[in-house]
């Protein structure tokens, strides 16, 4: 009996962490995210829906709520286990993009990027979530060999069909360089030698900037009359093309300016009223601007800057390079999605279509969003604190 009891005595048992806090933010995330859905599209909703001003909430709760089952269950699930399905992930949202051109994709506001497979489906989205777990898996498995020129080129182009066939398909830019960008900061995170990325971040910036000065170039003088190449214009000069593609850019430049520093209050907005269209998408940031003020947007920002510290802090601590990995490339989604949302918005770059992570409505966004937050808590849940006796 006392071997026994010496034996229990000298077991060690081990405690594991798990990040509340990143959990406190996301929901905090989809509450205020319902109450600017609601604020900013109750008036377009009575007004296409019969009076039904809480379409698009109801819509959203019910993603929601989806949402946060699925990233529950990714929570408890091992996360390792994705490694396995990282080539079939990769695969089967290749295909999901295909089948936008067939009979069940489906065209809304004249852009083909949906697919109805009994819910309506972005395959852009599943590429997003299926990029972060076969970069993970693939530079896991490539380990030293990433550091050879061969490596890096095998791995930088790994994020491209999906983000070339994403652009082309369905004509979405910015999911595309979402894509690419994800699987580009993940190769610079798991690059020891930095110089290679520097070099090619330098090729990659300076290429860009001569493509977007010729484009305007040409658009100015009437060599290309395209969406895209008007686009450009308007960036530079959105008052020139307020009846047309500046509109949108213009309006959520006036919301913004109407929100002074603490804003007219909640529900409180003009520009929501007609004015700017797809308040309730990719220019909700600019309602929350004229709402809630400078005070509500830094606010915010600050909040999506902790969000991205909590999934840095994961990363760090993670238990294996896969789960690491995993973390960095959610960490880079929502750091890219953001900073381009906020950027289009301000006009500081030509607008692109991007969503608000969390706030901005959209059924298959919040849905693999939260699939991604679950992948991080279980990322989470298997730092080991310590061992106890």
């Amino acid at each position: 009996m006392a071997i026994i009891r010496n034996r229990k005595r000298n077991q060690k048992r081990e405690e594991y962490y798990f990040d509340y806090t990143l959990l406190f933010i996301v929901l905090f995330f989809l509450g205020f995210g319902l109450v600017m859905l609601y604020s900013t599209s109750s008036y377009e909703a009575a007004i296409e829906f019969n009076g039904n001003s809480a379409y698009y909430l109801k819509k959203q709760i019910f993603n929601s709520v989806v949402g946060i089952c699925a990233m529950m269950v990714i929570t408890f699930i091992d996360y390792r286990i994705w490694e396995r399905f990282a080539t079939f992930g990769y695969i089967a949202s290749a295909v999901l993009i295909v089948l936008v051109l067939s009979p069940l994709g489906i065209e809304r506001n004249g852009a083909r990027r949906w697919l109805n497979l009994g819910i309506s489906l972005q395959p852009a989205e599943v590429a997003k979530l299926a990029i972060i777990i076969f970069m993970a898996a693939f530079i896991c498995k490539l380990g030293s060999r990433i550091k050879s020129w061969k490596g890096f080129w095998i791995t930088f182009f790994i994020p491209a069909p999906l983000a070339l066939m994403i652009f082309k398909i369905t004509d979405n830019l910015s999911s595309g360089i979402i894509v690419f960008g994800i699987g580009y900061i993940m190769l610079f995170i798991a690059l020891p030698d930095y110089k290679k990325i520097l070099l090619v971040t330098s090729a990659i910036a300076s290429i860009g900037a001569i493509v977007v000065f010729v484009t305007i170039k040409l658009a100015e003088n009437g060599v290309i009359s395209g969406f895209r190449g008007r686009r450009l214009l308007a960036w530079l000069n959105p008052e020139a093309y307020a009846s047309d593609v500046g509109l949108q850019t213009l309006q959520a430049l006036y919301a913004i300016g109407a929100g002074e520093n603490v804003g007219k209050g909640l529900g409180q907005s003009m520009q929501k009223l007609g004015y700017l269209p797809e308040a309730q998408n990719d220019m909700i940031f600019s309602i929350i601007c004229e709402e809630l003020g400078l005070f509500g947007a830094i606010a915010i920002i600050l909040l999506f800057v902790l969000l991205i510290w909590r999934c840095m802090l994961i990363a760090n601590n993670a238990k294996d390079r896969f789960g690491a990995l995993l973390v960095v490339g959610v960490m880079a989604h929502f750091a890219i999605q953001v900073i381009l949302n906020i950027a289009v918005v301000t006009n500081v770059i030509p607008n692109t279509g991007i969503t608000l992570p969390f706030i901005s409505y959209g059924g298959s966004a919040i849905l693999f969003l939260l699939s991604e937050i679950g992948l991080v808590l279980s990322v989470s849940r298997r730092i080991q604190l310590k061992e106890t006796n």
